[in-house]
């Protein structure tokens, strides 16, 4: 009985993370290195519950594009890593609801224009978790703009 609580207790303390497309990167084989890089050694060594949301994937997907279209890509790499973040288990993926996409919205019209890291942030918000990035200008934007801040980099972890 006791045993079980304690595992009840530490997996509610357990840091749950949404990752910004950039800590996606490196799995689907786009190193990114340095911060990227210490910040997913982190997550490992913290035993992170890791969250990801299908708009990275497509994020993801256009970064790819371009990468390809200069003749440099591992597909292979792409495939395994992308089969790894969507069916291993080590990843969640997070459900969108209604209410994530009209904040993305309001934070675009308050002038925030990427629209992907918009619905990030209001994923984190709405299933109040924190949202890993490098994204220097939505910290930016989330600050000045006094915003709840559910931010957290690499160096923060």
């Amino acid at each position: 009985m006791k045993l079980r609580r304690l595992a009840l207790r530490s997996r509610r303390n357990t840091l749950k993370v949404l990752l910004d497309t950039s800590f996606i990167l490196p799995t689907l084989g786009i190193d990114l290195g340095g911060e990227i890089d210490r910040g997913i050694r982190r997550l490992r060594e913290l035993e992170a519950e890791i969250y990801y949301s299908r708009f990275s994937i497509l994020e993801a997907l256009w970064i790819a594009s371009r990468i390809a279209r200069r003749g440099s890509f591992d597909y292979d790499r792409f495939r395994v890593g992308l089969r790894s973040i969507m069916e291993s288990g080590r990843y969640n993926l997070v459900d969108e609801g209604c209410e994530v996409f009209e904040n993305a919205f309001k934070l675009y019209m308050l002038g925030h224009r990427d629209l992907i890291d918009n619905i990030l942030y209001s994923i984190s918000i709405a299933l109040d978790i924190k949202l890993l990035t490098v994204d220097r200008e939505l910290i930016k934007f989330i600050t000045d703009n006094k915003l709840e801040n559910t931010v957290v980099t690499p160096g923060q972890l």
